[in-house]
């Protein structure tokens, strides 16, 4: 009965779509609807091969998954500077043992706060949805943000601070400078 924490591979999307599809399912019955209830095997290899999907193994089987995207992924829209996690599912069969509080916890400290030293990190929920907003809340998750996706779901994002000194002075400073402000420093 043992268990590790690793990158998905893209040989291992259909096993992944899988996962995340039986996760996702119950909440179409609550008119929760997000990008991946809609995504091909394909669509998950991309996602693999353009961002970084962590996987919790146990005894050979994927249990648990969590997705990083960052500021340079492709043809993504980005509301904050700080990497988005999505695409959090574990198996039925293995919730209720600390498996997905163990990939979150790792996804967020030994990757993105030990070895990226990431200020923060931010998510996006269904308003909705009867229990989530409530877990990364607890987890330290703070709201600063609504929306509307394309499929129509009210969404909350809430950030989490990683580093408290590294994004006190990221709040200080300018994030987006204009043209003419970046050719005054070249």
């Amino acid at each position: 009965m043992s268990h590790l924490i690793r990158l998905a591979q893209e040989s291992e999307a259909a096993a992944l779509h899988s996962l995340l599809q039986k996760a996702y399912e119950p909440l179409l019955e609550h008119g929760i609807h997000f990008t991946i209830t809609r995504a091909s095997v394909e669509d998950v290899r991309d996602v693999i091969r353009n961002e970084t999907t962590y996987v919790l193994e146990k005894d050979g089987e994927l249990t648990a998954t969590l997705t990083t995207r960052f500021l340079w992924t492709p043809a993504k829209n980005h509301l904050a500077p700080w990497p988005f996690v999505h695409w959090f599912a574990v198996a039925e069969h293995a919730k209720g043992q600390g498996f997905g509080s163990e990939i979150i916890r790792y996804v967020e400290e030994t990757f993105l706060r030990d070895t990226l030293k990431s200020p923060a990190v931010y998510l996006a929920t269904a308003i909705k949805h009867p229990w989530l907003t409530d877990l990364y809340q607890r987890r330290g998750y703070e709201p600063f943000h609504t929306a509307t996706n394309p499929l129509g779901v009210e969404l909350v994002y809430l950030r989490k601070v990683l580093i408290q000194q590294a994004f006190d002075a990221q709040e200080q400073a300018p994030l987006v400078r204009s043209i003419a402000e970046l050719r005054t420093l070249v």
